[in-house]
């Protein structure tokens, strides 16, 4: 299983078994980040900044095509060096809990990000994260649990949340200014 570099399991053998696309990958199979290197829409990128990229410069040469997803290519997520992969879920990847978040409130979140991939040394590493409830987070770090495994929410959990939806219902109440003022 791998690891995080203080050691602590990360819950997969594989992270890339846990992406669906990029996030740089456009929905007419193009490279978002060549597209942007190139047009320099990043803060601080004057136009082709990253053009001189080997990479963008084929991304550039083939219509900016990802070659992941070329059904005639033999490249994985694994091989593109501008990989990443970030969760924007709003339940938790291992047992399904929703996440209820509290508007102008400084509780801690249900739901935390969860990295999949680290640095290797001095190399980088793809961002690779899913979405884990607390309860969860704390079981793949601190033991052997896997992402996959068939695990349902921690009553902890459940209650956490429901208290959340009865704060959030509360807010949601309307009184009319005849009721509150009798008379």
């Amino acid at each position: 299983m791998e690891d995080t570099p203080e050691g602590t399991p990360v819950g997969v053998d594989d992270p890339y078994e846990h992406v669906d696309r990029c996030d740089h990958l456009t929905d007419d199979g193009r490279c978002r980040y060549a597209l942007r290197r190139v047009a320099g829409d990043r803060p601080g990128d004057a136009p082709g900044a990253d053009g001189g990229s080997e990479f963008v410069r084929e991304r550039r040469a083939d219509d900016f095509a990802c070659p992941v997803v070329d059904p005639d290519g033999d490249w994985s997520w694994h091989d593109c060096p501008a990989f990443r992969a970030r969760s924007h879920d709003r339940e938790c990847a291992r047992c399904g809990l929703e996440g209820v978040r509290m508007a102008h409130e400084g509780s801690r979140p249900l739901l935390e990000e969860h990295h999949l991939s680290y640095a290797d040394g001095e190399s980088t590493s793809h961002e690779i994260t899913i979405c884990l409830c607390r309860w969860c987070h704390a079981k793949v770090h601190g033991s052997w649990a896997r992402i996959d495994d068939d695990a349902a929410p921690d009553p902890e959990a459940i209650a956490a949340r429901e208290q959340r939806r009865s704060r959030e219902l509360d807010e949601l109440g309307f009184e009319s200014a005849a009721d509150r003022y009798d008379g």
